[in-house]
């Protein structure tokens, strides 16, 4: 690989990590109002079904955002490592 395509691939896993490091400190808000949304288009729902929606919702991003910066993290290590060859 050239150093160009390396450099790239940084940038790309710098965004991917970016991405989930977002989804991870911000899941509980952008949960609470994808379940806010679900209620408003529902038209209402007990508070139990309600608080289920929320915990579902927050835990989709925060499974989202820890596969996505797991995966930019590997990227942006495994590329540092190829640049350090590339270097020598």
């Amino acid at each position: 690989m050239t150093k160009e395509k390396l450099k790239g691939l940084v940038v790309f896993g710098s965004l991917i990590t970016a991405i989930g490091f977002i989804l991870l400190f911000f899941s509980v808000n952008f949960g609470t109002s994808l379940a806010e949304k679900w209620l408003a288009k529902r038209g209402g729902a007990d508070t139990s079904m309600f608080l289920i929606v929320i915990e579902g919702s927050t835990n989709s991003f925060l499974a989202a955002g820890s596969i996505l910066l797991g995966i930019g993290l590997a990227t942006i290590i495994f590329v540092y490592y190829k640049i350090l060859n590339i270097n020598e």
